[in-house]
């Protein structure tokens, strides 16, 4: 694609990312992003409008989150190239993405060399992870398919079993992400994450159940 120019569309609820990706893209004279959306339902109408060559898709988003977006996209455009761009580390987002037909699944503490590097491989054809999500990934398909997990627990990631811990100490969201250093819309997501995986309504009820399976809190 030497002499023609990857056309991208953002969609992303942070204006700040979409603007840092933005200028990191249009350093890149083979790149030229065509638009971009705030939330999953105008990101699919914006899709319709641009027919972009790759899709850049967070997941948790409001009015419509990514994965809606994406089934909604690929139906209405098979042939799309859609890569999703997320802070989850959740395998079941993952397989669940991928299942539906995203090229690939990238974590936003990718450096600016990789994802450019992960565009240039979609526009391509191929298929692009996070190191961390491709080792996931592999775990998925290897696990027998009627294998159960031993306890709720065993559903979540190393990061969500630290954020539980924290919960578990009483650490609200801005805690939590100052002391692991991650921002505080990270740390939300994580905590929306622990609460659909362990099937509770409330960060109280999660740090109930820590306490109760004596999940490590931190040192302070």
């Amino acid at each position: 694609m030497s002499d023609k120019r990857i056309r991208i569309v953002l969609i992303d609820d942070h204006t700040l990312f979409r603007t840092g990706i933005q200028t990191l893209l249009g350093m890149e004279d083979e790149f030229e992003v065509v638009g971009e959306a705030a939330d999953g339902l105008s990101g699919v109408k914006l899709v319709e409008q641009c027919c972009p060559d790759v899709v850049l898709l967070d997941l948790d988003m409001p009015v419509m989150n990514g994965r809606d977006a994406l089934a909604q996209i690929l139906s209405s455009r098979p042939e799309q190239v859609v890569v999703m761009l997320t802070v989850s580390e959740d395998s079941d987002d993952l397989t669940e993405c991928m299942r539906l037909g995203a090229r690939g699944f990238l974590l936003k503490n990718i450096n600016a060399e990789f994802l450019v590097d992960s565009i240039r491989k979609a526009a391509r054809g191929d298929n692009v992870f996070s190191p961390e999500m491709t080792a996931r990934l592999v775990q998925s398909l290897i696990r027998p398919h009627n294998a159960q997990p031993t306890s709720a627990l065993d559903t979540l990631t190393p990061r969500e079993m630290e954020i539980l811990g924290h919960l578990a100490a009483g650490h609200s969201n801005k805690i939590i992400a100052r002391k692991l250093d991650l921002a505080e819309s990270t740390i939300k997501v994580h905590v929306q994450s622990i609460l659909r995986k362990l099937e509770l309504s409330s960060r109280v009820q999660a740090a109930v159940y820590a306490v109760q399976h004596k999940v490590p809190q931190p040192e302070d």
